[in-house]
């Protein structure tokens, strides 16, 4: 296993107290769950953004390295039997080989298999190194596990960032989901979208899937994996129940 690189040595305890909260994203044709995103939150089920707004350049590469433990364990505790999805900051990662170690340890203490991690890219956080970032997918393909693009279509690079690499899966932002039944525009460019992922063998997840109306255009589009509080929202510290009725 890879040691410590030395911008990961050395670094004060994070003095930031937070929990996690997971929501379903499910396969419709099955009637299963793919995976559950764990998703943070505070010690009191607060929202993320009370946690998020204490995240700075001093503490990120700690927050990053502890939202993978906790949600490692959690999902241990919880007995999740399918996918986790863990959102990191590639910005937080200085060498994808040495800063993997803790979430590897992490899965080996709990006995959590590491081909069942889902690492999210979000697209709204800049990337500043396109070359490190696609050298963090590389890695993290290399140990096993998949990687997805979050809330893509709202962030910083769009499909610039597809050509850069190609991950595992894509999430469409909610903003394209949102109304996609009566708007036309929204309808054209997730079609787009979805041809593109075809082509590139790359799953997509339709994510903030609130209605029905929503629900039934994806699926006449193709889009079979979903999240949203149509099915299901985050349930703190546990697995919520999946409404199976919007199929």
């Amino acid at each position: 296993m890879s040691a410590p690189c030395k911008s990961c040595q050395d670094r004060p305890p994070l003095d930031l107290a937070f929990s996690m909260a997971f929501q379903p994203i499910v396969d419709v044709r099955s009637q299963a769950v793919f995976a559950y995103e764990a998703l943070v939150r505070g010690l009191d089920g607060s929202s993320a953004s009370q946690i998020l707004s204490q995240v700075n350049d001093d503490n990120r590469y700690q927050f990053d390295q502890a939202c993978r433990v906790k949600a490692v364990s959690l999902a241990a505790r919880l007995g999740i039997a399918c996918h986790v999805s863990i959102n990191f900051l590639p910005n937080a990662v200085y060498e994808p080989a040495a800063c993997i170690r803790t979430t590897l340890e992490a899965a080996q203490q709990h006995q959590f298999p590491t081909s069942r991690l889902i690492f999210e890219i979000t697209e709204n956080e800049r990337v500043v190194d396109k070359e490190h970032l696609k050298s963090i997918v590389q890695e993290y393909r290399r140990r096993g596990f998949k990687t997805a693009i979050d809330d893509f279509g709202a962030g910083y690079s769009g499909l610039n960032l597809l050509a850069e690499f190609q991950p595992d899966i894509i999430k469409l932002d909610m903003e394209l989901v949102r109304h996609i039944d009566s708007n036309p525009v929204r309808r054209a460019i997730v079609q787009g979208i979805l041809g593109v992922c075809q082509a590139l063998s790359i799953d997509v997840i339709a994510e903030g899937v609130e209605d029905e109306a929503e629900y039934r255009t994806l699926r006449a589009l193709g889009v079979h994996y979903f999240q949203g509080y149509l099915f299901a929202k985050p349930a703190f510290e546990q697995l919520p129940e999946v409404d199976w009725r919007a199929d």
